[in-house]
């Protein structure tokens, strides 16, 4: 999936002269937390609702100098140097830029004009959506050998059994050689699946049993 598939096209932004008090405002009348700044259709800086937190006065330490403050350009506390992800790029090259930098959006910019902005959230419905959670499913956890075709093997049952997979995450087993294969299904009763799996020799983890059954 593409980040133009899940990127938010339309954007709030403001220019190196806006205030903190109306970038403040902009940030809660709109319920986001990052506004990109733009000069002349050009990207120049982004401001975080943390940046703005920074900035902005205690409200436990009044100080004659808040409305000052509040009146400031957000140029005087925007970050210059801004990550940024293209339209074409799959999403988990953005969500890595993200976990890596510990940022909390990636403005989406074609050539120098901004086309839309990825947030951690968006990233996150997204993953959920991918991995087929938010429709009735299953989960069957399957530890195979690490060598060629075993996920054919696997996916070969499902057939069998006509069940549709919604999903398949790879990751490393436990044990050096193995793999384990997560499948999310489109059954609410896969347990003549999972008899069928261990009848071929698979071992099997489910949710209600807990751990890996062969």
């Amino acid at each position: 999936m593409r980040v133009e598939n899940i990127m938010r096209k339309r954007v709030v932004t403001v220019s190196p002269l806006t205030t903190i008090g109306e970038a403040l405002q902009l940030l809660r009348g709109n319920r986001i937390r990052h506004l990109p700044v733009i000069e002349q259709e050009r990207l120049v800086g982004i401001v975080s609702d943390r940046d703005l937190r920074e900035a902005l006065p205690s409200a436990l330490l009044p100080r004659d100098d808040d409305q000052t403050v509040l009146n400031k350009p957000v140029s005087a506390i925007m970050k210059s140097q801004v990550l940024t992800a293209h339209p074409l790029d799959f999403i988990e090259d953005a969500a890595m830029q993200i976990y890596e930098h510990q940022v909390g959006s990636l403005p989406v910019v074609e050539g120098n004009r901004l086309v839309g902005i990825i947030t951690e959230s968006d990233l996150f419905n997204s993953l959920i959506e991918l991995f087929g959670v938010n429709k009735p499913s299953s989960h069957i956890d399957v530890e195979v050998d690490d060598r060629v075709g075993m996920l054919a093997e696997v996916s070969q049952i499902f057939r069998e059994a006509q069940i549709n997979i919604t999903s398949i995450v790879v990751f490393p087993g436990s044990q050096p050689g193995k793999k384990h294969l997560v499948f999310r299904v489109q059954t609410i009763d896969p347990r003549p699946v999972f008899q069928l799996l261990r009848d071929r020799g698979f071992t099997v983890g489910t949710p209600g049993e807990g751990g890996m059954h062969p």
